[in-house]
């Protein structure tokens, strides 16, 4: 069976860093938001530059279908590709509860949070040419990320850390260093 990790962190902390570098080295990546933009697509819904109908169709399907809902769209996926011997990358565990759904499922999961200071992750989303948010947006998508997804679980209960303020060596250095931690568990 294959390896499973989730990346989670807050907005422009460098998840992608993580999950991009593991699918370049042959990690099979699921993407939560995936997800959404399929269902929404399916569903004939435009998105839009400021991902507010994102944010309205994601909480009309974790009402509809639990705060977990997201874990239990993947299942099967994860599964299917687990048992094929892949190592697998979630790229948008957001929420305490679909952490706890799918560690009940997949005990092997591990959990890697990257951290940034807050100016410097609203620097970069800012600048960042998919969806770039301003200051006020951003502060508000934290609070309401935190408040209303309990976003900050899975942050608190990671098992490694890699903070991302500085290079990008150090960066790669410290994720080297976590995946030669879990191969070796």
């Amino acid at each position: 069976m294959g390896k499973l990790i989730a990346v989670v962190g807050m907005s422009g902390s460098g998840k992608a860093g993580v999950t991009d570098y593991l699918e370049e080295k042959g990690w099979t990546k699921l993407y939560f938001g995936g997800i959404t933009y399929k269902l929404m697509k399916e569903a004939g819904i435009e998105r839009d530059i400021d991902g507010k109908n994102e944010k309205e169709f994601r909480e009309k399907l974790r009402a509809e279908y639990g705060p977990e809902c997201y874990a239990k769209f993947l299942e099967d996926d994860i599964r299917n590709a687990l048992d094929k011997g892949d190592d697998v990358v979630l790229d948008g565990l957001y929420s305490w509860y679909e952490y706890k759904y799918l560690i009940e499922r997949f005990p092997n999961l591990k959990l890697i949070c990257v951290v940034a200071d807050k100016n410097i992750r609203y620097e970069r989303v800012a600048k960042r040419p998919d969806r770039p948010f301003d200051r006020e947006a951003i502060i508000y998508r934290d609070k309401t990320e935190i408040e209303n997804l309990a976003k900050g679980g899975p942050i608190a209960y990671a098992d490694y850390y890699i903070l991302n303020n500085d290079s990008f060596e150090e960066f790669y250095i410290r994720l080297k260093e976590i995946l030669k931690n879990i191969e070796g568990v």
